[in-house]
């Protein structure tokens, strides 16, 4: 079993930054995938950026060149810059840990907030 803590997230007016962090812990060595979703009312939990354990990235259109995605392999801790804020960017953000055959883990969830 592979336990997640995120940590990182608030309130920030557009145009800003914020770092997410999320470390894993327990069955942590088989993890592969490590990755950040979001979820907003009324809508569905989307993929945000994810890493793989050789440091291969995939970024969600709607934040490519404004968020970055990073990966401590030895502490398994992912973590998430995020530039240039929107209000859209505004959601509860959970981090995911994937390992071969098994569902994947979810954090509890951060909340991001970008209002003036």
């Amino acid at each position: 079993q592979v336990q997640l803590v995120e940590s990182g997230g608030g309130l920030v007016q557009p145009g800003g930054s914020l770092r997410l962090s999320c470390a894993a812990s327990g069955s942590r060595f088989s993890i592969t995938t490590m990755g950040w979703y979001r979820q907003t009312p009324g809508k569905q939990r989307e993929s945000v950026a994810t890493i793989t354990s050789a440091g291969s990235t995939n970024y969600a259109d709607s934040v490519k060149g404004r968020f970055t995605i990073s990966r401590d392999n030895a502490k398994t801790t992912v973590y998430l810059q995020m530039n240039s804020l929107k209000p859209e960017d505004t959601g509860v953000y959970y981090c995911v840990a994937r390992r071969p055959t098994l569902l994947p883990s979810w954090g509890q969830g951060t909340q991001v907030t970008v209002s003036s």
